[in-house]
C-alpha cells in the first residue's frame, strides 16, 4: 500500500545533515507536526529528525474513535501513540469536542427524535473517559473543545447540535470530564482565525468567562492556518499577548502558510514560484521572531503536516490547486523558509 511512499522516505535515509529544528529551537518551544497512518510512512524519517511532538490529524476526532455507541476504533490512533514514542516524541490530543467530524449517533434520541440534553452529557462524557482515559499516560495535552466562536457579528457562540442541545455549559462539562479522567492533562480551547481583531475578542470573551467559572482550563491553541498576506504581524502580536494577559499558556497548533490568499481562486501554478517562497520565507521570519519573544508564554509550535507532498490545503478551498505552506518541500528538502528560521539562531 505505501510504496511509494516508502520509496520516497527512503530517498532521504541517511542524508539529512541539516540543524534539527527540534534542536535550533530547543530553548524556545516544542516543535510538532499533524501526521496521520499514512505519513508516518512517506514522511517518517523527516518527522524523526526534526520534531519533538506530533497531533493525530483526523484519528482521535469523535466519528474516527467512536463511530457506534458500542464501538470503538482506535488501531489507527494507536499506530501514531506507537509511532511517539518509539521517537520519543511527545503527543497532543485532537480532538474531543467539535462540531465537525462527530458521529451523528451521538446526537440521536428515540423515534428519530433529538436526544435529551442528559443523554448528550452522559455520552461524551462516557467518549471522554475511554478515549482520554485510554491514552492518559501518553498524551500530554488535549484539545478539549474546538471552533465554537461564530466567526461575524455579535454572536459568540456558533450554532450547533451542542448549543441546541446541552447549551451553552456544554464547553465547562466537556473540560470538566477531560480534567477527571486525566488531571495531569494540559486542557486547551482551540481555534482558527484567532489573530482576527473581532473573532480574538470573543475568544478572550470566552476564555475569560471559562476562567472566572473556575473551569479547569489551562492554555489555549492558536491554529494559525495563515497565508503570506493575512494576518497582519501586528494582529498576531495583539492575539498573543491578550490571550496571554489571561494567564494561559498558547500553543500554535495548526500552523501551516498558505502561498495564496484565503478568496485567490488561482489554477495556474503547478510548482512553486521562487518569488513565493522568498515571500513566504519572509513571512515565516517575521512569524518566528514573534514567537520566540513569547516563548515564555508559548510552549508548542505544531504544523499541520511536514512537507510539501502532503498538506490539507491541496484543493481547499480551490479544487484541483496545489500548495506549498510549509518549511520543506514535495521531496522532503529544506525550502528557503527553513534556512530563513535556521539563519535567526546562527
Amino acid at each position: 500500500m505505501y510504496r511509494q511512499e516508502e520509496r520516497l522516505s527512503m530517498t532521504t535515509v541517511g542524508r539529512r545533515n541539516e540543524p534539527k529544528l527540534k534542536e535550533v529551537f530547543a530553548q524556545d518551544f516544542l516543535i510538532g507536526a499533524a501526521v496521520n497512518p499514512k505519513t508516518i510512512i512517506s514522511q517518517k524519517e523527516l518527522l524523526a529528525y526534526h520534531f519533538n511532538s506530533i497531533t493525530a490529524e483526523n484519528e482521535m476526532k469523535f466519528e474516527s474513535l467512536h463511530p457506534a455507541e458500542e464501538t470503538y476504533t482506535f488501531n489507527q490512533a494507536d499506530e501514531l501513540v506507537a509511532f511517539a514514542k518509539k521517537n520519543e516524541m511527545t503527543m497532543r490530543g485532537h480532538t474531543l469536542v467539535w462540531h465537525n467530524q462527530t458521529s451523528d449517533w451521538l446526537f440521536e434520541g428515540k423515534n428519530g427524535q433529538a436526544a435529551d440534553r442528559d443523554t448528550v452529557l452522559e455520552r461524551i462524557k462516557s467518549h471522554i473517559d475511554t478515549v482520554v482515559g485510554r491514552y492518559k499516560n501518553d498524551i500530554y495535552a488535549w484539545d478539549v473543545v474546538n471552533e465554537v466562536i461564530e466567526d461575524e457579528g455579535e454572536v459568540l457562540l456558533r450554532k450547533s447540535k451542542w448549543l441546541d442541545i446541552v447549551g451553552p455549559d456544554f464547553i465547562a462539562k466537556a473540560f470538566q470530564y477531560a480534567h477527571e479522567a486525566d488531571p495531569k492533562a494540559l486542557l486547551f480551547y482551540n481555534d482558527y482565525n484567532e489573530s482576527n481583531p473581532l473573532k480574538r475578542d470573543k475568544i478572550y470573551k470566552l476564555l475569560k468567562s471559562l476562567i472566572d467559572q473556575d473551569v479547569p482550563i489551562h492554555g489555549v491553541g492558536l491554529q494559525a492556518h495563515w497565508n503570506l498576506y493575512d494576518p497582519s504581524l501586528d494582529d498576531i502580536r495583539s492575539a498573543i499577548e491578550k490571550y496571554a494577559s489571561l494567564g494561559l499558556k498558547l500553543q500554535l497548533t495548526e500552523l501551516d502558510v498558505s502561498v495564496f490568499r484565503f478568496d485567490d481562486k488561482r489554477i495556474d501554478l503547478t510548482v512553486a514560484p521562487e518569488e513565493l517562497l522568498e515571500l513566504q520565507a519572509e513571512r515565516y521570519e517575521g512569524m518566528f521572531k514573534i514567537l520566540k519573544e513569547y516563548r515564555d508564554e508559548i510552549t508548542s509550535v505544531t504544523f499541520w503536516g511536514a512537507a510539501d507532498d502532503y498538506t490539507w490545503l491541496d484543493d481547499f478551498p480551490v479544487r484541483g490547486r496545489k500548495n506549498w505552506p510549509f518549511l520543506f518541500n514535495e521531496l522532503h528538502q529544506p525550502k528557503p523558509a527553513y534556512n530563513r528560521l535556521v539563519g535567526q539562531h546562527s
